[in-house]
């Protein structure tokens, strides 16, 4: 368990260190579509080596394909609501449930790894930071700009380290009872929520804030990635 404490601690506090960031400094537009595009390449290479290929790894094709379906329902269906409520920070907090959405079951699937003997390595630790650093500084910069306060702020993205930390000893602490193919519908879902975040809120923003160049720096972020992948 208590290896499981310090792996999931660390895999969690990429999303405070990323929100601190944002609120640090008033970053240039240019600049938060750039990490948000980088952040988005990130997510692609996830999306098809830590989550898609790992599930079909322990599980079957079917388990996959229902976890991405309710994956992307379920973010679907969450982010109209919370863009219903907001006001004015709605890419932000799109942002935030598509990495509370994706860390929950990532986290999940890390802890039983860890209880099963899987172990992990400082490459994966690394590809986790690659991702969730930039989601969380272009949510809380946005959410900034959208004038919600830095407490508000800081407190939410608390609150998903923490539930994320709860998820890694949650699978630590079943792992024992838990299947191949439930394992492999986790992954699916943290794919399904992550794609249609992707589309839906991270690759437009980035677009418009960096122009032209979010392309480049979006393969720039899914081969960084994919190498941490590589080697882990």
């Amino acid at each position: 368990m208590g290896s499981a404490l310090v792996w999931g601690a660390l895999a969690a506090s990429s999303l405070v260190i990323g929100a601190l960031l944002g609120l640090a400094r008033k970053w240039p537009d240019k600049w938060v579509g750039l990490v948000l595009a980088f952040g988005a390449g990130a997510l692609v290479s996830s999306v098809s080596f830590e989550l898609a290929e790992e599930g079909l790894d322990v599980g079957s094709g079917l388990s996959v394909g229902i976890g991405l379906a309710v994956g992307a329902f379920t973010y679907w269906g969450l982010n109209r609501e919370v863009e219903r409520h907001s006001s004015g920070s709605g890419a932000g907090t799109s942002l935030a449930l598509g990495a509370f959405l994706d860390g929950i079951p990532e986290q999940l699937v890390l802890g039983i790894g860890i209880a099963t003997g899987g172990g992990v390595s400082v490459a994966l630790l690394v590809a986790i930071f690659v991702s969730n650093l930039p989601e969380a500084i272009g949510s809380s910069s946005q959410m900034r700009d959208a004038n919600r306060s830095p407490s508000t702020i800081r407190r939410l993205w608390l609150a998903v380290a923490a539930v994320c930390l709860i998820a890694t000893l949650a699978g630590y602490a079943i792992a024992d009872n838990v299947s191949g193919e439930f394992q492999a519908a986790i992954d699916g879902f943290a794919a399904g929520a992550l794609l249609v975040m992707l589309v839906d809120s991270m690759i437009p923003e980035a677009a418009r804030k960096a122009g032209d160049t979010a392309g480049l720096v979006t393969t720039l972020g899914f081969a960084v990635a994919f190498g941490l992948s590589a080697v882990s």
